[in-house]
C-alpha cells in the first residue's frame, strides 16, 4: 500500500471520527434542551425566586420583604408554572419567615365572608344546574325573541348573560352551548336537504364521558385548554339510511379547515360561508355574554366578589357596596355591551344588512324553521314544570329579593329590624341560609325515599375550591402589604400622578388590567391590582371606588384568546371558530366594554356611590395632591 494511499485512509478515518463526535455532540445538546424544556416549569421555579432574592437580602425592610412576595406571586399567577391555588398559599408560608405576620392570623386571612357567600351561591347553582331550570329558562327567552339568525343571536346571548349573573360563567356557557349546538346543526342539516323546513324529529343530545372529562380538565386548568379535535358535546342526527354521514365513525370528507369542523362527526354537514359565518358569531357571541352578564351582579364572577371583600377587610367603614346598588350599577352597562357587542359581531360576520330591526315577521325560511323546530323539540322534551324546578325557582326569586332590600339605601331595609346587630347580616348570611335548604328540603314526595334536593357530591363537583384559596391568598397578600407598610411606601411613589387628570388615570389603569388579564386568570389579575389601585387613589386623594370599580369590571374583559378564561375555551373547543376570529372580535367588544364602564363612572355612578367627594371612610395621607373627578 503506497504512502498516498495511508494518508488517505487516515484523512477519511479521521473526517468520520470528526462527524461522528459531531452527531454525538449534537444528539447531546438536543437531549440536554429537550431535558430543560420538559423541566422548564421546574428551572423557572427556582430561577424567579433566585432573581428576586437580592430584594430582600440587600434593602432588608419589611416593605421590600413585602414586595418580593407580590412579585414572586404576581409572576408565578401570570405564568401559572404552578397551580394558581398553590401560589396562594405562598403568604402562609413566607410572611411569618420575614416577621411579616404570625402563622395564624394569615391563617384567618383565608376564609372570609366572601367564602360563605360562594358557598350559598354554589348550592343554587347546584340545584338549577341539577333540575335543569337552567334549560328551561334558556329556551323560554330564545323562543320569545324569534328564530332569525340575529335574533337568535340575541336570544342566546340573552340567555346566558342572565344565568352568568347567578352561576359561574363557565357553568353557564357549559349549560347553554350544547342547546346552541344543536340548534345549529339542524338548521345546517336542513339546508343540506333542501331547505325545506323538514327537520328531523330525531335529535338527540347527548355528553360522552370523554367530553366530560375533556370540559373538566378545561375548567381545572383555565390557561391551558384542550386542543379542539374531539370529546366534547356531540349532536346526534338520525340521517335516512341513503345519507352519507350514516355511519358515525365515516371519517369527515373535508379537513382542510379545522375551524370548520362540527363539533363531532355523526354532525358533519357541508357549510357555505354564510352558514359558518353564523356558526362563528353564534358561539363567539355565547362566551362573551357570559362575560357580560357576569359583571352585573356581586357574586356573578370571582373578581366581583374579590372586589368586595377587600373592600370589607381594608376599609371596615365602607358600607356602599352592596347587591342593590352594585346591581344598578352594573346592570345598565351589562345591557349597553351586551347590545352592542351583538350588533359588532352580525356586522362582523353576517354583514351590514341591519334591515331585519324594522322587518315585521314575515315567511320563514327553512333554516328559520329547522331553529323553530329544534327550540320547540327541545322545550317539549322538559316537559310540564316539575314541584323542583319551582321550589329552585322560588329560592332564587327569594334570595335575590332578600338581597335587594337588605340595606337597599335609599330607604331601611330588613335589616334593621336588628338594630342592636347592626353590620353583622350580610349577603352571605342570606345566600347561606337559602342554600342550606337544598341539604334540608326532600326532593321527592313522601311515596318515595328520603333525598335532598341537592348532595355533597353534587355540591363539591361545582364548588370552585381553588378560587376559594386563590382569593384567600389575594386576602393575605393584601394584609400583608397593610401591616409591612408597603400600602403606604406604594402610596406615597404614586403621588405625582395626582397631577393628571382622574379619567386619565383610571383609563390607564383600565387599559393594563384589560391587557393582562387577556394572559392570566381574572382572580389572580384582580388580586395582584387592587393592593396598588387602593393606595393609588388614595395618593391622589381620590375616592378609591372610583378607581376600584371601573378596574375591577374591566378584570372580566378577557375576550382576545381561547386561553384568556375558560369560557372561551369551551366554546373554541366545539371547533366552529380560530384564534384569529376571537382576537378580531374581542378586540372590538374589548374597546366597547372600556368606554361602557367609563361612561357609568363618569354618570349615574357619581351619584350612586358619591364618586366626586373623598370619604370619611378612606385615610387622608399628609401632603396629598387634591384632585376631584
Amino acid at each position: 500500500m503506497s504512502r498516498g494511499q495511508d494518508c488517505l485512509i487516515v484523512r477519511t478515518a479521521q473526517v468520520s471520527q470528526k462527524n461522528y463526535t459531531e452527531k454525538r455532540e449534537e444528539r447531546m445538546l438536543r437531549s440536554v434542551g429537550r431535558g430543560l424544556w420538559n423541566y422548564r416549569s421546574v428551572i423557572f421555579v427556582i430561577l424567579i425566586p433566585l432573581l428576586l432574592l437580592p430584594l430582600p437580602l440587600v434593602i432588608r425592610t419589611k416593605v421590600a420583604e413585602c414586595a418580593f412576595v407580590l412579585l414572586l406571586m404576581a409572576v408565578f399567577w401570570v405564568t401559572e408554572v404552578i397551580p394558581l391555588s398553590m401560589t396562594a398559599m405562598l403568604p402562609a408560608l413566607l410572611f411569618p419567615m420575614f416577621g411579616i405576620m404570625k402563622s395564624s392570623n394569615v391563617a384567618k386571612e383565608y376564609f372570609k365572608d366572601f367564602h360563605f357567600l360562594l358557598m350559598g351561591v354554589i348550592c343554587l347553582a347546584t340545584s338549577i344546574e341539577k333540575w335543569g331550570l337552567h334549560r328551561r329558562i334558556a329556551l323560554r327567552i330564545v323562543s320569545m325573541v324569534g328564530v332569525n339568525p340575529a335574533w337568535l343571536m340575541l336570544g342566546f346571548m340573552s340567555g346566558c348573560a342572565f344565568i352568568s349573573m347567578w352561576v359561574q360563567n363557565t357553568s353557564a356557557v357549559t349549560m347553554v352551548m350544547p342547546i346552541v349546538e344543536a340548534v345549529l346543526q339542524q338548521i345546517l342539516k336542513a339546508k343540506e336537504l333542501g331547505c325545506n323546513g323538514n327537520v328531523n324529529p330525531n335529535l338527540q343530545l347527548y355528553e360522552t364521558d370523554m367530553k366530560t372529562e375533556s370540559i373538566k380538565k378545561t375548567i381545572s386548568n383555565e390557561k391551558k385548554p384542550d386542543a379542539p379535535a374531539e370529546n366534547f358535546t356531540c349532536v346526534e342526527i338520525q340521517t335516512p339510511p341513503q345519507s352519507d354521514q350514516s355511519d358515525p365513525a365515516q371519517p369527515q370528507s373535508d379537513q382542510s379547515d379545522p375551524a370548520q369542523a362540527a363539533a363531532c362527526a355523526p354532525a358533519v354537514v357541508s357549510r357555505s360561508q354564510q352558514d359558518l359565518m353564523m356558526c362563528k358569531a353564534m358561539c363567539i357571541g355565547i362566551a362573551y355574554s357570559s362575560n357580560i352578564g357576569g359583571i352585573t351582579t356581586l357574586p356573578g364572577t370571582s373578581p366581583n366578589l374579590i372586589f368586595s371583600e377587600y373592600l370589607n377587610q381594608i376599609y371596615p367603614e365602607c358600607n356602599c357596596i352592596n347587591f342593590g346598588n352594585w346591581l344598578l350599577m352594573c346592570l345598565p352597562i351589562s345591557v349597553i355591551m351586551l347590545l352592542l357587542t351583538w350588533i359588532w359581531l352580525y356586522w362582523l360576520f353576517l354583514g351590514s344588512d341591519f334591515t331585519f330591526l324594522w322587518q315585521c315577521n314575515g315567511v320563514q325560511s327553512g333554516k328559520e324553521k329547522a331553529a323553530r323546530k329544534v327550540i320547540e323539540e327541545e322545550y317539549k322534551s322538559l316537559g310540564a314544570i316539575r314541584p323542583q324546578e319551582i321550589f329552585t325557582g322560588m329560592v332564587f326569586l327569594l334570595m335575590v329579593l332578600l338581597w335587594l332590600t337588605r340595606s337597599p339605601g335609599f330607604m331601611p331595609g330588613w335589616a334593621s329590624l336588628f338594630p342592636h346587630h347592626s353590620g353583622y347580616i350580610t349577603d352571605a348570611t342570606v345566600a347561606l341560609l337559602l342554600g342550606f335548604l337544598f341539604f334540608i328540603i326532600p326532593a321527592h314526595g313522601p311515596d318515595k325515599k328520603y333525598e335532598a334536593m341537592i348532595s355533597w357530591e353534587e355540591f363539591q363537583a361545582l364548588m370552585p375550591w381553588k378560587v376559594a384559596l386563590l382569593v384567600g391568598g389575594g386576602f393575605a397578600l393584601a394584609e400583608g402589604a397593610k401591616e409591612s407598610g408597603m400600602s403606604l411606601w406604594v402610596a406615597e411613589l404614586l403621588m405625582p400622578l395626582g397631577d393628571m387628570p382622574v379619567l386619565a388615570t383610571v383609563t390607564v389603569a383600565c387599559i393594563i388590567v384589560t391587557t393582562l388579564t387577556e394572559v392570566a386568570s381574572n382572580a389572580a389579575t384582580i388580586t395582584i391590582f387592587l393592593p396598588i389601585l387602593s393606595p393609588l387613589a388614595e395618593a391622589i386623594h381620590v375616592n378609591p371606588l372610583y378607581v376600584l370599580i371601573p378596574t375591577t369590571l374591566c378584570t372580566s374583559f378577557s375576550f382576545l384568546l381561547p386561553v384568556s378564561n375558560p369560557s372561551n375555551a369551551v366554546v373554541f373547543a366545539y371547533g366552529h371558530i380560530t384564534v384569529m376570529d376571537m382576537v378580531k372580535a374581542g378586540l372590538g367588544v374589548n374597546v366597547i366594554g372600556l368606554l361602557a364602564v367609563l361612561l357609568a363612572v363618569a354618570t349615574w355612578g357619581v351619584p350612586l356611590f358619591s364618586l366626586d367627594t373623598y370619604p370619611e371612610w378612606a385615610p387622608v395621607l399628609p401632603g396629598f395632591n387634591s384632585t376631584m373627578p
